[in-house]
């Protein structure tokens, strides 16, 4: 058998790095819960397999020889590859590890998301979520060339492209209901009343960029014929309401986000007819279902949803008694 067989247990690679971390034996066995002789037996077959001692002593101080710095660099190197293989077996094998992308639109307030992730992560520990937020464009990007599982965004859709990428290629379902809020500095309008546009065509607007979603419904409510006098556009709809607040202008902003930082907000809140309710939707590719861990929280999140739903209905109808 070749002497270097034994470099590849792994055992042997996390064991070494633990003492490169303490330079001392007694420590290093101690953080890894084995005895000192046990971990000394473990480097020596290393430096068997090398041929070349890893370690030097200097009085009662340890120091790596030029063999130890060669073996820490491939030790990590193996180490790391070892641990991505075994990553990517589990994320495919089983349904409570790995790792699993969010991509959320950036103008959207998925509380309820991360509602479900709180309760998610109690139930599913090792299973870990990375969450990033992304424009309209490049989240569908993300969809289509697989840099995302999931992403969550509001629905329907207004392209005819991405209409056509739901039905043949995603399935999504809906978390909740929304709707636009316009926030006015008119002193002559009642909050939480609907009003016609005609009311607001010569008001001037702070807006979000015109590829946003919401926009896009202001535009489609103010007609052809009448385009919003945008004196302003910001991405942020923190810093757009701020502005607003300042100037004379109006804005509009989701329901959700008002619900939300309505405390924070003196401008009024109101509605405009025509416009209708959209959702908060999450969209994923049909094939992510055959993954464990992203059939497992669909499953749970679908369940968390219906739960959620149940209680709210329940709760209107207590205070309706």
């Amino acid at each position: 058998m070749p002497k270097t067989d034994t470099i590849l247990s792994a055992k042997s690679l996390r064991y070494f790095l633990q003492l490169i971390d303490t330079m001392n034996y007694t420590q290093a066995a101690q953080i890894l819960g084995i005895t000192q002789p046990a971990l000394t037996q473990q480097v020596k077959k290393l430096e068997y397999a090398i041929g070349a001692p890893l370690f030097g002593q200097m009085g009662k101080k340890l120091y790596l020889t030029e063999a130890g710095k060669e073996m820490e660099s491939a030790a990590v190197e193996l180490l790391s590859t070892i641990n991505g293989v075994v990553s990517d077996i589990q994320e495919y094998t089983q349904a409570d590890k790995g790792n699993i992308s969010v991509g959320v639109l950036d103008t959207l307030q998925a509380d309820v998301f991360y509602e479900f992730l709180r309760f998610f992560h109690r139930k599913y520990p090792e299973v870990t979520f990375s969450v990033d937020y992304y424009d309209r464009k490049e989240l569908w990007r993300r969809l289509d060339t697989n840099l995302i599982d999931l992403a969550i965004m509001y629905l329907p859709d207004n392209t005819k492209k991405e209409e056509t990428n739901l039905r043949h290629q995603y399935n999504h379902h809906d978390i909740s209901s929304d709707r636009l809020v316009v926030l006015t500095q008119k002193t002559t309008v009642e909050a939480g009343e609907t009003y016609p546009v005609s009311r607001f065509i010569n008001r001037k607007w702070i807006a979000y960029p015109d590829d946003f979603y919401v926009t896009h419904l202001m535009y489609e409510l103010f007609g052809k014929k009448h385009k919003p006098d945008i004196s302003m556009e910001i991405a942020s709809t923190k810093e757009m309401v701020q502005m607003a607040e300042v100037t004379d202008y109006d804005t509009y902003v989701t329901q959700s986000y008002y619900d939300a930082h309505k405390d924070e907000i003196s401008l009024t809140p109101i509605y405009l007819q025509g416009e209708h309710d959209f959702h908060i939707s999450y969209v994923y590719r049909k094939g992510k279902l055959e993954i464990p861990r992203m059939e497992n929280m669909l499953k749970e999140f679908e369940m968390f949803l219906d739960k959620r739903l149940d209680s709210s209905r329940l709760l209107r109808e207590v205070k309706q008694k």
